[in-house]
């Protein structure tokens, strides 16, 4: 089972609750701690051009190139640089990489990636491009599936992913999240609006009630499968109760369902925010190790 990682998942943001060393740390403990050699893990291309505009306005991509502070880009809450920048658009690739490997494979894992925040024409919340949807729109564009499904699990709304399949009857939204929380919602296909508090047997039970009947019915023929670390207890940003092991049991169920299906599932990472950098790369580290175990 693939990887996919850049070493040039990082760029220079300053003093910022987004752990974005988080990538390089994943990557070592998966090399050292479990043994994955270095072939495991493919490096992506940065997304082209037209890949991205099937997803984002124009107005708003030039914007992006040419580093211009405008009501489009200044929402992102993140530096605008060439070097995040270019970081976004590696990471559409890697994510449109993911759902390739995905569908030779069955699963993959895009060390990265997940910037569900993003609408079509700006940023928001540490997003600028949102590489669900344009990995979604290429696999579309290719011809290689119709139907797709975006399983969020992130402690945030996927607002910007929401948003822009609202009226896409081929590609259902489903997100799990905490409500009292940003962002602004937008309307998913479905959406869980989660209490503060909620622990593992209870967000579990509710994955289970609601997300196997979605498969079924909607049969999509790719899963993207945002598996954020942020529902975690000690999440600097959320209310959320989940331990670590929980959310090694969401992963673990999820990867089952879409395997009993036969379901290509394509992960990509998404938020974590946790005091301790160490406890949010032990999550997605499950995160990675399950998928090659199931």
């Amino acid at each position: 089972m693939p990887f996919v990682y850049s070493p040039l998942y990082f760029a220079e943001i300053g003093a910022h609750v987004f752990p974005i060393k988080k990538y390089h740390m994943i990557y070592e403990r998966l090399r050292t701690e479990h043994n994955f050699s270095a072939a495991a893990f493919i490096h992506p291309k940065p997304a082209a051009r037209a890949q991205l505009l099937r997803v984002h306005d124009v107005v708003y991509l030039e914007d992006l190139e040419r580093l211009r502070h405008t009501s489009r880009t200044l929402s992102s809450e993140l530096p605008l640089t060439k070097q995040i920048v270019d970081m976004s658009i590696l990471a559409c690739g890697g994510t449109i990489r993911t759902a390739e490997l995905a569908l030779e494979h069955g699963i993959a894992v895009h060390i990265g990636g997940g910037f569900h925040h993003a609408f079509a024409d700006r940023a928001e919340g540490f997003c600028y491009l949102n590489d669900l949807a344009v990995a979604i729109r290429e696999m579309q564009n290719l011809g290689k599936i119709r139907r797709a499904m975006v399983v969020d699990c992130d402690l945030h709304q996927g607002n910007g992913t929401a948003k822009i399949f609202a009226h896409d009857p081929e590609v259902f939204t489903f997100s799990m999240h905490q409500d009292d929380l940003y962002p602004i919602k937008e309307e998913s296909n479905l959406d869980l609006h989660l209490p503060n508090g909620l622990h593992d047997e209870e967000y579990l039970a509710l994955l289970q009630m609601h997300l196997p009947p979605r498969l079924d019915a909607f049969k999509p023929e790719l899963i993207v499968y945002q598996a954020g670390a942020d529902p975690y207890e000690r999440d600097q940003l959320g209310d959320l109760k989940l331990t670590i092991l929980g959310l090694a049991q969401r992963d673990r169920l999820i990867y089952q369902w879409a395997k009993d299906r036969h379901i290509p599932l394509a992960v990509t990472l998404g938020g974590g925010y946790a005091y301790d950098t160490d406890d949010t790369v032990s999550i997605h580290v499950n995160t990675c190790r399950l998928a090659h175990e199931i």
